[in-house]
């Protein structure tokens, strides 16, 4: 019985140690954008060394669809701080708003983009989804959004073959 029981543990222990796995030498650290200075509104001591966005349009308007489609938008923005900017995540309002960011550092007087998908199934009437980023810069969250009208189709106007 105690043997069983040491083997269990042996399990255990070896289940749970992890090990090194070569795709996570690809992941940023942690400690890239654990800033102590964004996460406190209004923080001015070293803020000039930190990054900053610089969106061209933070709210980007997708116009009139049709239930059932998909648009996909672009946010181009410029790190205009002093140092690399880092986004962490991004995440939508919804699971109908999909945002996909750059992984690699921006450095200063660089540009990036953001892509968003939102899918239209399901949705009627005015819409307005956001994206929050989360970053090294002061605030350490920024937000984003697209917005439009999602028209359903007029059945009454279909046609059907007799």
């Amino acid at each position: 019985m105690k043997l069983l029981t040491y083997l269990t543990f042996a399990m255990i222990l070896i289940a749970c140690s992890g090990g090194e796995n070569n795709s996570d030498k690809d992941k940023l650290s942690t400690d890239l954008i654990n800033n102590p200075e964004s996460a406190v509104e209004g923080a001015t001591e070293g803020e000039a060394k930190l990054p900053e966005f610089e969106f061209r349009e933070e709210v980007v308007d997708f116009g009139q669809i049709t239930q059932g489609e998909q648009v996909r938008k672009r946010f181009r923005f410029k790190n205009i701080g002093n140092s690399d900017l880092i986004i962490s995540n991004a995440s939508g309002s919804c699971g109908c708003t999909v945002p996909s960011w750059p992984r690699q550092p921006i450095r200063p007087g660089q540009e990036g983009e953001i892509e968003v998908l939102f899918n239209s199934e399901g949705k009627t009437g005015r819409q307005h989804k956001t994206v929050t980023l989360v970053a090294n810069t002061v605030p350490n969250k920024k937000t984003i959004a697209i917005k439009g009208d999602v028209l359903v189709p007029d059945a009454a106007n279909t046609t059907t073959e007799e």
